[in-house]
């Protein structure tokens, strides 16, 4: 039986983010069920606004380029999306946009996501949790490809649900957070077994 590769990223570049976080405590219970995660930081990669007159000009930029080889080298995807204006961000839209362009006439069409899993999660200090923003985020990923698994996990009030050491005070949503990460490694590995 294969170890899952999951590629983990966060729609957020702030230091203090929530949904960095969260995606922390997914990522470690990912690894403890037995995948190999590589957490990805949106904001090292530098990418430009996506722009198809640059991107004719000089292809892909660098950043968006080792995204997408993470991408294509993956079996899944865990995604920690905060929610702006009732969507998903521009850092994370823009890096999934470049990540979808071929970078050549015989690449396959979306092949950074056709046939990759995702598993969904949001903190926000709204009620919500970063409900709106992930129904958003489930349609982006369906639209290319992405097997995005029905349940996610949404932390409200988010500036009061993590200690000091950047774990959930609740019990039942870090249980929430392993099994959702778990259940990705395990449909990831089914996938590509």
């Amino acid at each position: 039986m294969n170890q899952p590769k999951i590629t983990a990223f966060a729609g957020s570049t702030r230091a203090g983010s929530f949904n960095k976080q969260l995606l922390a405590i997914a990522a470690e219970a990912a690894r403890a069920a037995g995948a190999e995660v590589t957490v990805v930081e949106l904001r090292e990669l530098a990418l430009p606004l996506f722009d198809q007159d640059l991107e004719a000009a000089s292809g892909l930029p660098e950043g968006a380029r080792k995204f997408k080889v993470l991408l294509r080298a993956s079996d899944g995807f865990l995604i920690a999306s905060p929610e702006y204006n009732s969507s998903v961000t521009g850092v994370l839209k823009n890096a999934i946009d470049w990540a979808s362009r071929a970078e050549s006439d015989d690449e396959p069409p979306l092949a950074a996501f056709r046939g990759k899993s995702a598993a969904l999660f949001a903190a926000s200090p709204g009620a919500l949790g970063g409900l709106r923003g992930l129904v958003h985020l489930r349609s982006i990923l369906g639209n290319i490809g992405v097997l995005v698994l029905p349940d996610q996990v949404c932390i409200p009030v988010a500036h009061e649900a993590f200690d000091a050491a950047g774990q959930l005070k609740d019990e039942r949503k870090t249980k929430q957070v392993a099994a959702l990460a778990k259940a990705l490694g395990e449909l990831a590995r089914k996938l590509h077994d």
